[in-house]
């Protein structure tokens, strides 16, 4: 093998808040050969990405490094001075970051950050540098880049978004790409398409790829090596190939096995809880100085399903394809056209006054739970202000509903006087299915409940989903993007395409045969085969 390209020798980080300094690295150490791919993975906290900045040295500036050495080229990049780091960082060295709407100025067009970073390292502007732009953004596969010249990042979908800074992270051509969690709030076929983008660009770029992650079916796709960490450590590393198929560490192998896995719960099918025809949820696009209505969008379309007491159904779609919306409108949280009977009683003619009686019955767990849980309530007054909007029991009563729920959903009864910030995302969300579950409903929506989690913890999510839905006899109405955890749940699976239906039927069988092309594209970039880089 060549020379190593970037060595870390014994890597510390500590991280100081006004007292003594907390270390979250402790001495790492691996290397980074020319042209290979080294996936860096672990759940989050673990120091991944704080070992991966650390490179560029992004960390900051409550962070130090009270020991170890980073190498490139024969300098210590944790000594260098500003100026010269300027030179290697964005230049030699390169990174892409997780969530590019963040990353790139809302107030400046795609031209002019590409541009940007062309004329600060290579001198280049006027002609050269937008031809070299249009060069980029081509490099990356944008449709029509000329037209993409003056777009704002709002104007560009995620994927696009994302191709976008790839594209600046390449502009100089660098020897290392750093690209840290570069898909994960991607659809999963935008996923696969980055992928190959990274790999191809890489075989003709012969550049080498530091990948962060969590996603292991992503690292068994293109890594070469792979560096597991856990707590600040390494705590196992080698060839990918031999890291999956023989792995050493307790924690590396409770990593491969922590994909959603099992069957969804064994419920007899009951009566139709929720019966819905004709479904359609259509925004009007208003024009001209009357704004007149010329045309409308079709979040959803037509949609139609029965689904019994105590199943699941899941919906799947990308972004964008009117799965959210057409959870809201079953639950009347916005309006619709078309027919929802909820346990034999039709709520589609109802005002919200009228529909208030049935919230009650009708729960909703969302994805975010940090954004969902108030910071200023604590978990007590959280999950008891739905028993005291529909005046169920007496304060006494109250309280014991509160710690009997939190026991259900596997947290301290205790920790109903804390406050949100001082959970993990997997107690949060724990948080809000004991909210949802303490009006005893018999519905519940699931909006991406589990996408913001580690694997491990949306393992445990939907174990904890699935007994709670075996226990009480409860509906789900499921939505994802994340197949894999859809069919750990979903007795029913209904796949969405730009508001409409395009496949629905028995979740396992679908999953076995699917019939229509969109269905069998979603389901081979979740499901992405095995094999490493070559």
């Amino acid at each position: 093998m060549s020379e190593p390209l970037i060595e870390i020798r014994d890597l510390q980080v500590a991280f100081s808040n006004g007292g003594a300094a907390q270390t979250v690295v402790h001495g790492v150490s691996f290397d980074i050969h020319p042209g290979e791919t080294l996936a860096l993975v672990g759940e989050s906290g673990s120091g991944k990405s704080v070992t991966a900045h650390s490179v560029l040295r992004l960390l900051p500036r409550s962070s130090s490094h009270p020991g170890g050495s980073i190498r490139y080229g024969g300098e210590d990049l944790l000594k260098l001075p500003e100026r010269r780091l300027r030179a290697i960082r964005g230049n030699r060295i390169a990174m892409v970051f997780q969530e590019p709407m963040t990353s790139l100025n809302p107030l400046h067009t795609v031209e002019k950050q590409i541009t940007e970073v062309l004329a600060l390292h290579k001198g280049l502007t006027g002609e050269a540098a937008r031809a070299r732009v249009l060069e980029l953004l081509e490099l990356v596969g944008i449709p029509e880049p000329a037209k993409r010249l003056k777009a704002y990042p709002h104007e560009l979908s995620g994927g696009q978004r994302q191709r976008v800074m790839i594209a600046m992270a390449l502009a100089n051509e660098p020897q290392l790409l750093i690209a840290d969690e570069p898909t994960t709030a991607l659809d999963v076929t935008v996923q696969l398409k980055i992928l190959e983008l990274l790999k191809d660009l890489q075989a003709r770029l012969g550049m080498a790829l530091l990948l962060i992650t969590h996603d292991l079916n992503l690292v068994r796709r293109i890594a070469h090596r792979v560096c597991v960490m856990q707590r600040g450590c390494v705590v196992e590393q080698a060839e990918c190939e031999q890291l999956f198929r023989a792995p050493q560490h307790p924690y590396t192998r409770e990593l491969l096995g922590a994909d959603p896995s099992g069957a969804p719960a064994n419920n007899p099918p009951g009566k139709p809880l929720i019966e819905v025809d004709d479904l359609r949820v259509w925004f009007p696009i208003r024009k001209g100085l009357l704004r007149r209505t010329v045309d409308h969008v079709k979040a959803v379309d037509g949609v139609n399903f029965s689904l019994p007491q105590g199943q699941t159904l899941g919906i799947v779609g990308e972004s964008g394809s009117g799965k959210s919306t057409l959870g809201l409108a079953i639950l009347r949280l916005i309006g619709s056209r078309g027919a929802i009977r909820f346990a034999d009683q039709a709520i589609d003619g109802l005002d919200q006054h009228a529909v208030r009686p049935l919230r009650r019955q009708m729960q909703v767990v969302f994805q975010d739970p940090f954004g969902s849980l108030s910071p200023r309530m604590s978990v007590g007054q959280i999950i008891g202000e739905g028993l005291e909007i529909h005046g169920i029991g007496t304060p006494l009563e109250r309280e014991q509903a509160i710690i009997e729920v939190l026991r259900e959903v596997g947290l301290d009864p205790a920790s109903r006087h804390r406050y949100p910030h001082e959970f993990s995302g997997g107690q949060r969300q724990r948080i809000a299915i004991a909210r949802a579950l303490v009006l005893k409903p018999q519905l519940i929506l699931l909006d991406e409940p589990t996408s913001a989690l580690d694997r491990t913890v949306q393992r445990q999510v939907v174990e904890l989903l699935r007994s709670l839905q075996h226990k009480y006899n409860l509906t789900y109405l499921f939505i994802s993007h994340d197949l894999a955890v859809v069919r750990a749940l979903s007795h029913q699976l209904m796949v969405v395409r730009h508001g409409k239906v395009v496949e629905q039927g028995e979740a396992s069988a679908i999953f076995h045969a699917p019939q229509h092309p969109y269905t069998q594209q979603l389901l081979e970039a979740a499901f992405m085969a095995p094999g490493a880089a070559d």
